[in-house]
């Protein structure tokens, strides 16, 4: 019986090169379809609601596969679970109706960037933050931050090779918070995101928040659209998939 499945996904990207297929690289999408093919007895195409980075983590990524089984979305996540590395685990599998499309059907993604700003760094959760010694202004970088939010041509913070039709995305929501004492997340929701997109806001709001750039200046980056006028990029192990809404 042809049933079509969704997949909710948590893993840690540290030891992958991203969420999409690649030859000779370990991936994400590789290792679950590895897994599934074992179960079903067929090759599996999975269908993620969009790609991570090469070391870019998530708690809430969504794919969906069709195949002929007997077996429940119960058995399918206890196989997954088993024969995955520990790195990745499905938090939720259920059969979802047969026109259900992870990609297309999204209406928007949530993303969270975690900076680790004190004096000393950690040695316990490193591969989940960026750590900047320098103290940050977290209110000069809410300001910038507002600034973009709305629909705006993102190309001055796209990334080269950026598989994409035009730069123009929606920013929905953005907050900048401090979790917990010398730790900063960047929360940002938009209905789609440019390669590298997320990253290269954060690498603008940390020179923001170290006085290097002002508010004024980034909404005159990003009115440029050039991609050479804003900071580097941020590091992708500070990044997190929070949560696909669909």
């Amino acid at each position: 019986m042809q049933k079509n499945f969704k997949l909710t996904i948590e893993y840690d990207g540290s030891g992958f090169h991203g969420w999409q297929v690649q030859k000779g690289d370990p991936t994400i999408q590789a290792a679950i379809e590895k897994a599934l093919a074992k179960m079903v007895g067929q090759r599996v195409r999975l269908i993620g609601a969009g790609r991570t980075d090469a070391g870019v983590h998530a708690i809430g990524q969504v794919a969906n596969f069709n195949c002929n089984t007997r077996l429940g979305a119960e058995t399918l996540q206890k196989g997954l679970n088993s024969l995955l590395p520990p790195d990745i685990v499905i938090r939720e599998c259920r059969q979802v109706a047969p026109s259900f499309h992870a990609r297309f059907d999204c209406k928007s993604k949530q993303y969270r960037y975690t900076i680790l700003n004190q004096p000393i760094p950690e040695a316990i959760g490193r591969q989940y933050a960026w750590f900047v010694r320098q103290p940050l202004d977290t209110q000069a970088m809410q300001s910038a931050l507002e600034q973009l939010v709305g629909r705006h041509n993102f190309s001055a913070f796209e990334g080269a090779g950026s598989p994409r039709q035009h730069s123009t995305r929606t920013i929905m929501a953005a907050a900048i918070e401090a979790a917990a004492p010398g730790r900063i997340e960047i929360s940002i929701e938009a209905e789609g995101f440019l390669r590298y997109m997320v990253r290269n806001i954060v690498g603008t709001l940390v020179a923001v928040g170290s006085g290097k750039l002002t508010a004024a200046q980034v909404i005159t980056i990003l009115a440029s659209g050039d991609r050479s006028r804003a900071p580097a990029t941020a590091p992708p192990h500070g990044l997190c998939l929070v949560k696909v809404n669909y």
